[in-house]
Parts: structure tokens; C-alpha cells; sequence
């Protein structure tokens, strides 16, 4: 009897195993003609940048070889645009990801488990000139890794511009202020677990109103408004500026920067000092 239901058994694993490739088969009998038949017109590849750039035409080459493979005109369109705006976002994206979170991590880690800054400060140097060394290495550091993504999208057709010098300075103004976000918050926190809902309560959101990868013009009145408190914001704003041409408003969202970093930088010493005084 035994014996029985264990062959019932082995027979319907058997079945379910074969019934995905039996569909599998059967999808493929089925779609075989309607295959044979793609593509049934000419294709057109959307290029997001200008014509002539090395993107381009790396586009056009490999749209040559698909049209005598699949027996149609592959057909380039550019649409400049899009792909220098997200390459101009993902300058915030970097300068934030490697300033407020190596702060964080880096500060709770030399204070709560390495005792590094409490060796430090038995030399002749006092929480200022602590804090003051880590915010500047943390935004020199910053502002080398922000420019990567802005290269980057030079070998996909954005054009160099004379604004993008001052790249380097809007992220390092821009990475001191959030070094000193993070030092504060390494300072305030309990436990290391406590970044978790740190980063997801304050950091994460600061994307959904910076206008990194798409305009805030679409969110609601509200959010706009918030938007011009979010210093990320400023920032894509201002690399944007040195892509495509500054407006005398830059001027006002950079002295946002400067007084964003100098406000961290004296909130992130008050709260160091305080901690390691306990």
C-alpha cells in the first residue's frame, strides 16, 4: 500500500515538473511565426544627446551591424537632453552618498569602537580643529568622486563647458554641509543601527525633492517649496548651471551652500564636543 502511494507520488512530481517546459514548448510552437516576421518595419534607436559625440556614434556603429543581421534600416534619432540631465544629477547622487553616509559610519566607528578621537585630543588639538580636519577631508574626498559621473557623460556627447570648473567648488561646498550632517548624526545616534532610520527618513527623501532625475516642476506646489530648503537641490541646480549656462538666481542658491556647510559645521562641533565630554 505503501508502495502504491509513493508511486501516485513520484508520478504527479513528475507531472509538475514538466509542466513549465511544457508551456515552454508550446510558447515556442505558438510564437515561432509571429518571430519570423520581426521586425516588420524599420527600427529607430532614440540617441539622448546631440549628433557627432562619441555616444552617437558608437549608436549609429552598432545600428549598422543589427540592420544587415535583422534585415532593416536601423534608424538614429537624437534627442539631446535627457542623458545630460541625468549625468548632471547623479553629481548630487555621488557627493551625497560619499559625504554625509562616510561621516556617519566613519565618526561613530573612530568615537564608540576605535577611541581614535579620544587619542587625538591628547595631543595639543581640540574638538574644533577635529571636526574642522574630518569635514575637509570628507568634502575634498566628495568633490574628486562628484566630477566622476560628470566625465563620464562627456563620452556619451555632453558638450564641456566653461561653467563646469566650478564644479569641484559647488560639491565640496555642498559635501562640508553634509559632513557635518553626518558627524552630528554620529554624535546624537545611540546605536549604529539608528543610521537605518536616519538615512531613511532624511537622506532618501532629499531625492524625491532635488530634481535629480527629473524635474520638481511636476510635484505638487508644496513639495516645489521644499525643494528650495533641500540644499541637494541647490546643488543640481547649480552643476546644471555650469553644463547649460548660470542664471543670476545661482548666485542666491550657492550662498545657500556656504551657509548650509557653515551651520552644519558649527551644529557638528557643538554635538561632538558634547559627546565626548560624556
Amino acid at each position: 500500500m505503501k508502495l502504491h502511494h509513493r508511486r501516485q507520488f513520484l508520478q504527479l512530481a513528475v507531472g509538475a515538473a514538466a509542466l513549465p517546459a511544457i508551456a515552454c514548448v508550446g510558447f515556442v510552437i505558438t510564437t515561432s511565426t509571429k518571430a519570423q516576421e520581426f521586425p516588420s518595419k524599420d527600427i529607430t534607436l532614440m540617441m539622448p544627446y546631440a549628433a557627432g559625440g562619441p555616444g552617437d556614434t558608437l549608436t549609429r556603429i552598432i545600428g549598422q551591424g543589427m540592420g544587415k543581421a535583422l534585415g532593416r534600416q536601423i534608424l538614429v534619432e537624437n534627442v539631446a537632453g535627457a542623458g545630460g540631465t541625468i549625468g548632471t544629477g547623479m553629481v548630487a547622487t555621488a557627493v551625497i552618498f560619499s559625504s554625509a553616509l562616510p561621516a556617519m559610519f566613519g565618526t561613530f566607528v573612530k568615537h564608540r569602537f576605535q577611541n581614535t578621537y579620544e587619542a587625538i585630543l591628547a595631543a595639543p588639538v581640540d574638538v574644533d580643529e577635529l571636526v574642522t580636519a574630518e569635514m575637509l577631508w570628507i568634502a575634498i574626498r566628495s568633490s574628486v568622486y562628484g566630477c566622476v559621473p560628470l566625465i563620464v557623460t562627456f563620452f556619451w556627447g555632453l558638450e564641456p563647458a566653461p561653467g563646469m570648473l566650478l564644479v569641484p567648488l559647488f560639491a565640496f561646498v555642498t559635501a562640508l554641509g553634509f559632513a557635518g550632517f553626518g558627524i552630528t548624526t554620529a554624535a546624537v545616534v545611540a546605536k549604529i543601527d539608528q543610521f537605518n532610520y536616519v538615512t531613511a527618513l532624511f537622506v532618501t527623501p532629499l531625492f524625491l525633492v532635488a530634481g535629480t532625475f527629473f524635474p520638481i516642476s511636476g510635484l505638487p506646489e508644496f513639495f516645489q517649496v521644499i525643494a528650495q530648503a533641500n540644499p541637494l537641490h541647490q546643488l543640481v541646480e547649480l552643476v546644471r548651471g555650469g553644463a547649460f549656462g548660470f542664471e543670476w538666481v545661482d548666485l542666491a542658491r550657492f550662498a545657500f551652500l556656504v551657509a548650509f556647510a557653515i551651520v552644519a559645521w558649527r551644529i557638528a562641533i557643538d554635538r561632538l564636543r558634547a559627546r565626548l565630554i560624556q
